[in-house]
């Protein structure tokens, strides 16, 4: 059978799709080998951003060599990449064999083994921006077979001004709990010891289903499931945000005390015009609802800088939302305009060095907020999932329940095990320790 490679760029989701995709391949009795000999490359790949749709365009341009002389690789295009730009890939390049929106993933596979076997094209874009071609078959091709992933919904119908979701995957749509739960099992029974649910705003699971359920049931339903030893979720709306959800968390210790809640800017007439729907002190009753009943919890966050019209004293009003909410860690990027949506056509458009002078600034403030969090962690105890190998020195990588990264010293634990680590001394992305048991 044929073999296959992947190319994987932006965000959880999109691993969570890749893994489905090489699950069904490998199912189909196809192999993953390396890029230079591979009868089919596959891009899932983000829009979000332009940084990420120029390096698959520039990855692209490689394959004409190799095309020429074998007729090889077939590359297939899926995710928001493809919904955005895909149907220009196909044009520009003739090795572009499938292009596939990310609501139509579940035709990827038989419309890749059509292109290998006979030639054809195949552009599977997501014209109704409601319906679904799930691939039902859970995530079992992972990176950490003790880690996995699990959409809940798909789509989003926030509208921000800046993001382009809602027109590359669709309108906001849950998935079926009894679905949900049935992928859990599967994986848990694969040897997954920690489950992430992912959505692009999970508070708003359920809305759209019969029966009343919210998503603080489906997190109670999930964290009961026999395995499940760490369950976390991804990503939260500040206003949609609910008590129920920290009430669910306090009542099960599996469910980790690690929440990512997007502020996105500090000023309140940057936040009207990025259409969020909270103004700052709603945003900080939110923080106060999640403080008050999770004193241990890590906090992470969303930034964007250089937001059309933003003056310098908006600009400063994000540094002291920083300051105010000291969060464990930030995502900060510099606006970055995406055709179709109508910041990309606001007027005052923030030159680029000062977008990257104010992003410098975001991310020397972060740092030291995050590095004075850490270094009150020295000392203390925690129980701690390895994850492998850390890419430099001679550690193992961990993370904690609320999301901190350890770097354990030498010995002493196994991948894919809980141990208890001390931690030693801590950096502004990190922790450092010692495995204690």
């Amino acid at each position: 059978m044929y073999g296959f490679a992947m190319k994987v760029y932006g965000c959880q989701m999109n691993q969570y799709d890749a893994s489905k995709i090489q699950t069904a391949l490998t199912a189909l009795g196809w192999h993953e080998t390396d890029e230079e000999t591979a009868d089919a490359v596959i891009f899932v790949a983000c829009s979000i951003r332009d940084k990420a749709e120029h390096k698959v365009w520039s990855e692209l341009g490689r394959y004409a060599e190799r095309w020429q002389a074998e007729g090889k690789p077939a590359v297939a295009v899926t995710s928001c990449i493809a919904q955005n730009v895909g149907t220009e890939m196909a044009g520009r390049f003739p090795w572009v064999r499938v292009v596939s929106g990310p609501r139509h993933i579940g035709d990827l596979p038989a419309a890749l083994s059509d292109a290998l076997d006979n030639g054809n094209r195949h552009t599977l874009l997501d014209d109704d921006p409601r319906a679904v071609r799930e691939l039902d078959v859970p995530p079992s091709v992972r990176s950490f077979q003790w880690k996995a992933s699990v959409t809940i919904s798909h789509g989003c119908d926030n509208f921000c001004t800046y993001c382009i979701v809602p027109y590359v995957r669709g309108r906001f749509a849950s998935r079926p709990a009894e679905e949900i739960l049935a992928e859990v099992r599967s994986l848990v029974a694969g040897g997954a010891k920690e489950i992430t649910l992912l959505g692009q705003n999970v508070d708003t699971w359920g809305l759209d289903c019969p029966g009343g359920m919210r998503f603080a049931d489906l997190l109670e339903l999930v964290a009961r499931e026999p395995g499940v030893e760490w369950l976390r979720f991804m990503t939260s709306y500040p206003t949609d945000f609910t008590v129920d959800v920290v009430e669910t968390m306090v009542r099960h210790s599996n469910i980790c005390p690690s929440i990512n809640l997007p502020i996105q800017a500090g000023s309140e007439r940057v936040l009207r015009a990025m259409n969020r729907r909270y103004s700052l002190e709603e945003y900080a009753d939110t923080m106060k609802l999640i403080r008050d009943g999770l004193p241990e919890v890590g906090l992470t966050s969303d930034l964007i800088v250089g937001f059309p019209g933003e003056t310098e004293e908006e600009f400063q009003c994000s540094l002291a939302a920083l300051e105010r909410f000291r969060f464990d860690m930030v995502h900060t990027a510099a606006y970055s305009p995406r055709q179709g949506t109508p910041a990309a056509k606001m007027k005052n458009q923030i030159p680029a060095a000062v977008k990257e002078r104010r992003l410098n600034e975001v991310n020397d403030l972060q740092t030291s907020i995050a590095r004075q969090i850490n270094q009150s962690l020295v000392g203390r105890t925690y129980k701690v999932l390895v994850d492998g190998p850390a890419p430099k020195g001679d550690y193992m990588e961990a993370r904690t329940a609320t999301d901190k990264v350890v770097l354990l010293k030498g010995a002493g634990a196994s991948f894919g095990q809980f141990v208890t680590a001390k931690i030693d001394s801590a950096e502004s992305w990190c922790l450092k320790g010692t495995v204690l048991r």
